[in-house]
């Protein structure tokens, strides 16, 4: 196929996605949809291959081809023009956790299967233990909401009203959902008069070698950029001290080998599947080496599985990143993914040091529910309390951006509009000082988020970051900031947060220090006016950077003493190496193959006719 028009049809089919997303944002019910965008639309081929996801979260769409596949295994061709199909479930459907409705619809052009329009988003709530789909008490999926399968939730386009009425007595945001659902509908129907209009277009031959050559073009740009990796056998190891019950030593631990044209993730030394919703299925740990992969490598990687096809991935069942059924799985999108994108990119460091990035943030923000004058459920997530990012070596981290699981890809809602949809008063949110790891690049610096809660709420607790830094540096670079949070009552008693869990709370006060991100490089190699920017935006102290910045600036900050500066950073420091720094170099130890055994620098053409 012709790589010109190869390439215009790709971005087609990315534009495609996108404006299913701009259908979704401006027809949806819930703010988490309309102004936060927690759902992803994507494109699959008719075997169930993923092949176009430009517009939503990396999490979501990477596991997509599982839950097609899922769904074509389930109907064994009983698929006609016309039906649309629903699923939740992460053992029985290829989804991540069940708060993930995957609305999937089937493309048909000239009577044959050519493909599907589908919709991943996150639901308000699903039932289960608590309002808001996160049951930090589930020790099973069970207690985590309704399970779907996959099922045809509309023939002939017209949607079934028994079904329809099974989801919404099991979710207590039906106000909510009947809307976001149509919405869902609505965003993979516009998906799917524009793919068709495509292969149109197109004409019946070379629509059929559309998505074949798109899947191989991409497998080879995938093999070409693993060929510039140094091959050998490569660790990365990141921990979680919580099971959601107990303090427990969980680890997520990866062993990367990098051969010719392919990546070997081997996640067999994980800890056991744990009590608590930390869990992991299989769709969910592939989707976050996907991302990891995709972040660490040329960002003009086409986003399909074709690329993925380059990449094994060995998890044992019964492990936290291949959780035996029915292990709870409600944080799986959050945590593990977050320690197992870390554990990856830290083994992926080993055979390409420049590209490393430094350690995201993790997450503490709690989820509150509660009833609003009308009586009707709402739940109220306090992403503005959301962590930082950490640094690469072009740029400082984003001071906040969110899990690293959604790179971004989760919009902060505005402050002003979530005031008008929920009790809440936002009474603080700046970016804190001191809070970015320091490096030749800043991480992220977390944020200061402070808001009252006006009525009586069950809120959830989840907090993964308050205990150690969480952030970690790379390359010289120095962990970002720990997160706090902090509960106040109407009556000033400081309310006891759980690490894990559900309070019945009264009206009260929030108040969030949200993680750093780690820093990239030596501190002291960092440009000083960057510096003494910083300062004056209150990013980083003055004290800081003296002490650690080595840098010296005016009393009114107006100029860098580069005199002091030099005479401050000529200083040689003796520093020590504590012992859990001993302890986490063992662990991601890395051992490139030999120069002599290492292969030949060409680069193959990523282009073949077909």
């Amino acid at each position: 196929m012709d790589p010109v028009l190869l390439a215009l049809t790709q971005k087609q089919l990315d534009h495609i996605t996108r404006q299913m997303g701009w259908v979704m944002m401006k027809t949806a019910r819930s703010p988490i949809f309309s102004q936060s965008h927690d759902f992803s639309c994507f494109i699959g081929d008719a075997d169930g291959a993923v092949v176009a996801q430009a517009d939503g979260i990396p999490i979501h769409t990477g596991s997509g081809g599982f839950a097609l596949r899922a769904l074509k295994q389930a109907f064994n061709g009983d698929i006609a023009e016309g039906d649309v199909f629903l699923s939740n479930d992460p053992y029985l459907a290829g989804n991540n956790h069940l708060a993930d409705w995957t609305v999937m619809r089937p493309v048909f052009v000239e009577g044959a299967l050519f493909g599907f329009s589908c919709n991943r988003a996150h639901q308000s709530d699903v039932g289960g233990g608590v309002a808001g789909t996160y049951n930090a008490a589930a020790r099973e999926i069970f207690h985590e909401g309704v399970r779907i399968p996959p099922l045809r939730i509309a023939q002939k386009e017209v949607v079934r009203e028994d079904i329809l009425q099974l989801l919404l007595a099991n979710t207590r945001c039906p106000d909510l959902l009947i809307g976001d659902l149509h919405a869902m509908l609505g965003s993979t129907r516009i998906g799917a008069e524009r793919l068709a209009s495509l292969a149109r277009d197109l004409g019946s031959k070379q629509a059929q070698r559309l998505f074949p050559n798109l899947l191989d073009y991409a497998e080879r740009r995938m093999q070409v950029e693993i060929e510039q990796l140094r091959p050998g056998r490569y660790s990365g190891v990141d921990l979680s001290d919580h099971d959601c019950f107990a303090a427990a030593n969980i680890r997520i631990e990866v062993s990367l080998t990098v051969e010719r044209e392919r990546l070997i993730f081997d996640f067999s030394g994980c800890s056991p599947q744990i009590a608590g919703f930390k869990n992991s299925p299989l769709a969910n740990t592939s989707s976050a080496v996907y991302l990891a992969v995709a972040t660490f490598l040329d960002q003009s990687l086409p986003r399909n599985e074709g690329a993925y096809r380059a990449i094994q991935i060995i998890a044992p069942e019964g492990t936290i990143v291949n959780a035996r059924s029915p292990a709870p799985v409600g944080f799986t999108t959050t945590h593990p993914a977050h320690e197992i994108i870390t554990a990856c990119w830290q083994a992926l460091s080993g055979a390409a040091p420049d590209r490393s990035c430094a350690g995201w943030g993790k997450s503490l923000h709690p989820v509150s529910a509660g009833s609003t004058r009308q009586g009707n459920i709402f739940v109220l997530y306090h992403w503005l309390g959301y962590p930082a990012a950490g640094a690469v070596a072009e740029r400082d981290g984003f001071n906040v951006l969110g899990t690293v699981n959604t790179l971004g890809g989760l919009v902060l809602p505005n402050v002003e509009d979530l005031e008008l949809a929920y009790p809440v008063e936002i009474r603080r949110q700046e970016f804190r000082t001191d809070g970015g790891g320091p490096g030749r690049m800043r991480g992220g610096t977390g944020i200061h988020y402070e808001a009252r809660q006006l009525v009586p709420t069950k809120t959830t607790f989840r907090d993964e970051a308050s205990r150690r830094p969480s952030g970690s540096g790379v390359m010289g670079g120095q962990a970002g900031a720990v997160a706090s949070i902090r509960c106040r009552a109407a009556d000033g008693t400081l309310v006891q947060t759980p690490a894990y869990g559900t309070l019945r709370c009264g009206p009260m006060d929030i108040s969030i220090e949200s993680a750093g991100g780690g820093g990239w490089g030596d501190p002291g190699e960092r440009n000083p006016e960057a510096v003494r920017r910083d300062v004056i935006d209150e990013l980083v102290s003055l004290d800081a950077a003296r002490t650690i910045y080595q840098v010296v600036l005016s009393s009114d900050l107006s100029k860098v003493d580069y005199e002091a500066t030099h005479r401050e950073r000529s200083k040689r420091r003796f520093t020590t190496t504590t012992l859990e720094e001993i302890a986490q170099w063992e662990l991601s130890q890395q051992e490139p193959t030999p120069a002599n055994d290492e292969r030949s620098s060409r680069r193959p053409s990523p282009f073949r006719s077909h």
